[in-house]
C-alpha cells in the first residue's frame, strides 16, 4: 500500500509527500534524517492527513495535485470538508486583457521618393 501525507511544520506550513511505509517516513522526518528535506528545519512536524492507494502512481497523482492546491485547499482536505473543496475548485474566469489585433499593426511601406 502507498500513502500521500500532509504533515504540519512547527513554522504552520505543510509538507505533502507520499511514500510505501508511512511510520518509517514519519520518523525519518521527525528526525531529520534527510538534512535537506523541507522539513528538516521545521521540526517537529505533524501528521494531519494521509490517504492510501494501491499503487505507488495513484498516490503520487494525488501528491502532485495537492501540492499545486493553495493553502485554504489543503486546510479543507485535512478538515474533511468537501464543499470547502469544492468552492476552491470551482475556475474563476479568465480576466480579460486586451489583445492588439495584428493586422492593425501592418506597416504600410511608403514610396520611395528620389533625392
Amino acid at each position: 500500500m502507498f500513502n500521500v501525507y500532509i504533515l504540519k511544520c512547527n513554522d504552520q506550513s505543510f509538507y505533502t509527500g507520499h511514500t510505501d511505509d508511512l511510520d518509517t517516513r514519519l520518523a525519518q522526518h521527525q528526525q531529520a534524517y534527510f538534512n535537506s528535506c523541507y522539513t528538516a528545519k521545521r521540526l517537529p512536524v505533524e501528521l494531519v492527513y494521509q490517504a492510501e492507494f494501491n499503487t505507488r502512481e495513484e498516490a503520487l497523482i494525488l501528491e502532485r495535485q495537492i501540492k499545486g492546491w493553495s493553502r485554504k485547499k489543503k486546510q479543507a482536505l485535512i478538515n474533511n470538508d468537501w464543499t470547502e473543496i469544492s468552492k476552491l475548485s470551482k475556475k474563476q474566469p479568465p480576466k480579460q486583457h486586451h489583445q492588439p489585433n495584428p493586422k492593425s499593426f501592418q506597416l504600410t511601406p511608403k514610396p520611395h521618393r528620389s533625392p
